[in-house]
């Protein structure tokens, strides 16, 4: 209840305390200030929280790059294990340093060292080698890899990657090229369909279009002298939420300057860490990206004549992505995969597993920083990681929920979080992709447009301008150019070099001693929330507008019968981007590749009729929990397979479950008549534990599994001794030889 008497004093509370605040607050972005002036003394400015030794250098190569590899040093209370599979995480160079993937103990890296697993960071140094290509970037990662690979030699698999938004995209090509260096691919937040998105949505996309292409970035390179200065990338994130940037963050921090003071300085240590491109490096990203989208048409060649055809990925991809992420929307980071495939036999045809996993509010950063997101989705990534190599080919969707307290078997899983994957299609993913279809091909021909006019204008800022505002650069400018940025100005203005910040730090140390803050029930403090919060909704409402404005623009300009006519577009039936599927030879391939896996349907034996049976059974649920997982891994040390490494075992569930998904009822053909009846019964038990770890079966299934129990049964009593005896005893057709018996190694 209001009290007019207690004004006064309450106004004085309120006065003295926002005297205070306002000292503190300065005081902290004097230490920002300071912060980021050290930063950039460092040769290798990051923010990886975890100890490091160098094991390559990237300038060191035959086409030298700006990158390195090290190896992160686990804390000696939790050691990892050479022999399990390592880790490499690859942070995004898009205008910030590295170290984002190991910010926080709760983090990719620190997921992976959590696990046991050898863990590896590839980060880079400000400033790019002169001449470096998106291409060299690509050649040294895979460089990496093999040193990676050379020194775990005993590992149980093949290195899982994790790229994080750019450095995802950059990984993609380098496995589409050599898939062999790959084990599971994780991309964080990581767009490869760049004309993709929602409607009222993702404005970022019609950028290039409303400037006139890449003609500004061939522009601010040679103002820079050869160098892209990547906090113009940061001040388009920033451009996103002018909200955020403008007043949320710093109201946060004068709201909370008590506390808040740590964990703003160490993001703003990243935040602040800007970093260089090369010119050629920066207008590949544009041209053949971000606005030629050439990435999922397989449109891409490399210099000695290599398609990058993400295709040719044979390693299971996990797209990990947020409905709340600005910068990488959910159907920029999935959007590749429609881009790709026409139908789902076409991806089965191609062996390609893709796994999905999407969060509802996460932003971009959050994707690789929050502490909840490091704990429950990085972390159940990482402990299942040999569960997703896995996988069959097809589309898969990954859930990760709260243990519940009656859950069957929870003692066998990690943690506090069980894991859950489901089986999907491609209409799946056009739901989330394209939920209208002749919005998309609408957007599609104005982007495609927009590609051709970027094109042109580029062309012609090459002939008509570019060679006189090289001629004016010279390298001092450009270093004057980049030091006014106006992002670096924010940092550079306040720091112990202005007259003042002695001042502000002796106050700030008096205010400590005395601090009295106000209370949450002030009047006056209620009035700031309620001025701040109508702030924000203000800029909240002046961003909506103008990315409506932006949007209706770039449709007005590009959807105009003369734009379109002008960038060759005179055919509206014509297809706008050439789809890799589409070829005569590509069709006559898939015809082959698929009778090829039909006509292995008899090849094997009790392996693999046991992973069919047990594909057999689930096939109604489509889905499955780590919790049948684990228990698989006990059949590993059995002696129905204990002749099969990790790899084998992946080979042989991966290949019979695409026979099931392609062959259906043919490839349930008796496979079991060359085992002993002792091995069909083991291998009967295994499938008993595994298919009631879990949820119980259902209807179906429990038909299904009946019918199995009866298949492996009659196969036993037909392997039986007596009855082997007496088929040995039997007159065998000339020229027949009798089956070689094969030695089953006992488990150790």
């Amino acid at each position: 209840m209001f009290n007019f008497w207690s004004m006064p004093r309450q106004t004085t509370d309120y006065l003295g305390d926002a005297w205070q605040r306002g000292i503190l607050y300065a005081d902290v972005m004097r230490q920002r200030g300071n912060q980021y002036r050290a930063h950039l003394q460092e040769v290798v400015p990051n923010v990886l929280n975890f100890p490091a030794e160098l094991v390559m250098r990237g300038d060191s190569l035959p086409r030298p790059v700006n990158y390195a590899l090290v190896r992160i040093q686990p804390d000696p209370a939790v050691p990892t294990d050479d022999r399990m599979r390592p880790f490499v995480v690859v942070d995004p160079r898009a205008g910030h340093g590295p170290g984002i993937g190991g910010f926080k103990p709760d983090s990719e890296i620190g997921a992976a060292l959590a696990a046991g697993h050898p863990c590896y960071f590839v980060g880079f140094t400000p400033d790019p080698v002169p001449g470096q290509t998106v291409e060299d970037v690509m050649r040294a990662e895979a460089a990496f890899l093999r040193k990676v690979i050379e020194l775990h030699p005993n590992a149980h698999g093949k290195p899982a990657v994790i790229g994080n938004c750019q450095a995802g995209w950059q990984i993609m090509m380098a496995a589409s090229v050599w898939p062999e260096l790959f084990g599971p691919i994780i991309l964080a937040g990581t767009p490869l369909s760049y004309w993709a998105g929602w409607r009222g949505q993702n404005p970022m996309r019609y950028g290039g279009g409303l400037t006139g292409g890449s003609w500004l970035t061939a522009l601010a390179s040679d103002l820079g002298a050869g160098k892209f200065d990547g906090a113009w990338l940061v001040q388009n994130f920033e451009n996103l939420n002018p909200a955020n940037t403008l007043w949320e963050k710093r109201h946060h921090v004068y709201a909370n300057v008590d506390t808040e003071g740590p964990r703003f300085l160490a993001f703003e240590k990243y935040w602040g860490g800007h970093v260089c491109l090369n010119d050629v490096e920066m207008q590949t990203i544009v041209d053949d990206l971000f606005i030629g989208n050439k990435l999922s048409s397989a449109e891409l060649v490399t210099s000695d004549g290599v398609r990058i055809d993400l295709r040719n990925i044979t390693s299971p991809i996990v797209v990990f992505c947020s409905y709340g992420d600005n910068i990488t929307p959910p159907p920029q980071a999935l959007g590749w995969i429609t881009d790709l495939y026409r139908s789902d036999d076409e991806l089965l045809g191609h062996d390609q597993t893709i796994v999905w996993a999407t969060h509802q509010s996460i932003g971009h950063l959050g994707i690789f920083v929050s502490g909840a997101v490091g704990r429950k989705e990085h972390t159940k990534f990482t402990s299942n990681i040999d569960l997703i190599d896995m996988l069959p080919a097809g589309l898969f969707e990954l859930s990760v929920q709260d243990k519940a307290p009656d859950m069957a078997h929870a003692e066998i899983v990690p943690g506090d979080y069980l894991m859950t994957v489901h089986q999907r299609t491609l209409d799946d993913v056009r739901a989330i992709v394209a939920p209208n279809p002749d919005e998309v091909a609408a957007s599609d021909r104005r982007f495609a447009a927009a590609a051709h006019v970027s094109q042109v204008n580029l062309a012609l800022y090459r002939r008509y301008l570019q060679p006189w505002v090289r001629g004016a650069v010279t390298p001092q400018f450009a270093d004057a150019l980049r030091a006014w940025h106006p992002l670096r100005i924010g940092y550079e203005m306040w720091s112990d070099r202005n007259l003042l910040a002695p001042l502000v730090e002796q106050q700030a140390e008096s205010v400590r001693a005395d601090r009295k803050p106000v209370g949450a029930d002030n009047p006056w403090w209620s009035w700031q929330e309620a001025c701040s919060d109508a702030i924000t909704h203000s800029l909240q409402v002046f961003s909506q507008s103008r990315d409506e404005a932006e949007e209706m623009a770039f449709e007005a300009i590009y959807s105009h019968p003369l734009v379109q006519a002008l960038a060759g577009q005179a055919d509206p039936a014509a297809a706008l981007r050439p789809h890799p599927g589409d070829t005569p030879e590509h069709r006559a391939w898939m015809a082959q590749r698929l009778g090829g896996l039909r006509a292995s349907i008899e090849q094997g034996g009790l392996p693999e009729a046991t992973v069919r049976a047990l594909m057999f059974v689930l096939q109604p649920r489509r889905e499955a929990d780590e919790r049948q997982y684990r228990r698989a891994l006990l059949l590993r040390q059995t002696e129905l397979a204990s002749r099969l490494d990790i790899e084998d075992a992946r080979e042989l569930v991966r290949r019979q479950a695409l026979l099931m998904r392609v062959a259906g009822a043919e490839a349930m053909a008796a496979l079991l008549a060359r085992a002993p009846a002792r091995h069909i019964r083991t291998a009967l038990q295994y499938l008993e534990a595994m298919l009631t770890t879990g949820e119980p079966l259902q209807d179906e299934e429990l038909a299904r599994w009946q019918a199995m129990q009866r298949v492996f049964e009659r196969a036993a009593q037909a392997s039986s001794p007596a009855l082997a005896l007496a088929s040995a005893a039997a007159p065998k057709p000339p020229g027949r030889r009798a089956p070689r018996k094969t030695k089953v190694r006992q488990a150790s």
